[in-house]
């Protein structure tokens, strides 16, 4: 017996450490691949296609053959970094965290745990009838529910290969904050009445959740398996984004986006805010269109706010929230974070 399990582990110790070979040289090709792209767009462009390097079609051709690799790039790497750091939680070990939390700390928590586990809108509703039943207040519910898809995983690693930390972080912290905020607003206007009866009828289970093993090969492999069907499912919104993002960086003149979407517009935040909520799209898909856009003399505040109604007030979250809250209760929460989002939006075009 005591042989069979040693010669066990020391199978799963050889497999994880031909796992962490495998993603080191994974690793090493990434790097060159990426520090490769840049000159090899330019050479394709420019000598292989012929552009000229200061007209607008160059320009805009440019754009486009070196930031699909890239962006393309990054999400592979990003989406498998975040991916392993998130096999080491749970929705049991989130709901057992944030039981019984006071209104404060338990939003902090709760909007922290947002940023760092992997659920998204389409968990939305047997996460929120979990919570209930586990006992989450109100209020850190929407804390947790708010900053899950605000600050998405793959955006915030997105802006910050794109833009620097700088923007990353302001993303980050303004995400962090609406949900913290919302979700305390939300918690003392004593809203469970405009919860669906139903959700407080569902019986929790009384057995404990076994906690899984993982090896790290395990995690690799989920990680890997993530990548696939992430970049799968969002690589058309990325090739469209950036083509869009191209033809905006190549053609659109600067003064033009500059008086329409720059700080002196007033109506630009609130603006961009009404826009994103119906647009359903990736996040994947409107980080081009915002660099190209920022590029051009967009304000950071407006483009921050739209990008965030985008994935937080999206149409379809909205409608599947719908299976769980009443009428009114949706409304207070679309209307506290669009409110949230235009004051980081004006505040940013303000201090930027």
């Amino acid at each position: 017996m005591a042989h069979t399990f040693r010669a066990s582990t020391r199978a799963r110790r050889g497999a994880d450490t031909r796992a962490w070979l495998i993603v080191a040289s994974a690793t090493v090709v990434w790097l060159i691949a990426y520090n490769l792209m840049q000159p090899l767009a330019n050479w394709i462009t420019f000598s292989l296609i012929g552009l000229d390097a200061a007209s607008r079609p160059g320009h805009a051709v440019a754009f486009f053959l070196y930031d699909v690799p890239k962006l393309l790039l990054l999400l592979t790497g990003m989406i498998f970094a975040i991916s392993t750091l998130r096999t080491f939680f749970s929705p049991a070990w989130v709901r057992q965290t944030l039981g019984g939390k006071r209104e404060g700390v338990g939003n902090v928590i709760g909007a922290g745990l947002g940023v760092l586990t992997p659920f998204c809108s389409c968990s939305a509703v047997p996460l929120f009838i979990g919570f209930v039943k586990a006992g989450v207040p109100l209020g850190v519910t929407f804390s947790f529910l708010i900053a899950a898809p605000m600050v998405d995983g793959v955006a915030l690693a997105l802006l910050l290969g794109l833009f620097g930390w700088q923007l990353a972080g302001l993303y980050l912290v303004s995400g962090m904050t609406i949900a913290i905020i919302a979700g305390i607003i939300i918690g003392r206007m004593n809203m469970e009445r405009h919860v669906e009866d139903f959700v407080w009828e569902i019986r929790s289970g009384d057995g404990a959740v076994a906690e899984e093993q993982y090896t790290w090969t395990r995690r690799f492999a989920e990680a890997w398996e993530q990548v696939r069907e992430i970049v799968g499912k969002v690589w058309p919104y990325v090739v469209l984004g950036i083509a869009i993002g191209a033809g905006i960086h190549g053609f659109v003149p600067e003064d033009a986006l500059a008086g329409i979407m720059g700080k002196e517009a007033w109506w630009s935040v609130p603006a961009g805010v009404v826009l994103g909520v119906p647009l359903y799209s990736n996040v994947a898909g409107v980080i081009p269109v915002v660099d190209a856009l920022m590029a051009k003399g967009a304000a950071m505040g407006t483009m921050l706010a739209f990008m965030m109604a985008v994935v937080a007030l999206s149409l379809p979250e909205i409608i599947i929230l719908r299976r769980v809250l009443k009428p009114r209760l949706i409304a207070t929460f679309v209307g506290v974070v669009a409110a949230g989002i235009i004051a980081i939006g004006y505040l940013f075009n303000l201090v930027i």
